[in-house]
């Protein structure tokens, strides 16, 4: 993605390419209405990895410490990717469910809205 810099001078090298991730790619993820996680994590991941690891294995490593997270189904979870719903498919790669480097993913679970629904 290339810089479009609105001062003279702004010069660098972007060292946040995919090439720099050694076959990784940087995905964000972030969980609506639970602020106890500040912003989205940036995670490295294998382009390759199915969606259902991500859902299963790496999901509940992130956000497995806030007490909501015991009574969430991952199939039941709104997903957006870019701002926009998207219906993932479980058993295809992170590729092929179209998300490449730097892609942004938002996850809501109705119905759990943080420590006492405090959105916290």
């Amino acid at each position: 993605m290339p810089v479009i810099a609105l001062k003279e001078g702004y010069t660098g090298e972007m060292r946040d390419r995919e090439e720099n991730f050694h076959g990784q790619r940087l995905l964000f993820v972030g969980w609506e209405d639970h602020l106890m996680f500040c912003s989205p994590h940036c995670i490295p991941v294998d382009p390759g990895m199915t969606f259902e690891t991500l859902a299963t294995a790496v999901l509940p490593g992130m956000y497995g410490m806030h007490p909501d997270w015991a009574r969430v189904d991952v199939h039941a979870i709104e997903w957006f990717h870019s701002g926009k719903r998207f219906e993932p498919d479980f058993d295809r790669s992170l590729a092929d469910n179209g998300l490449g480097h730097k892609s942004v993913i938002r996850i809501r679970t109705p119905g759990l809205t943080g420590i006492h629904g405090s959105f916290s």
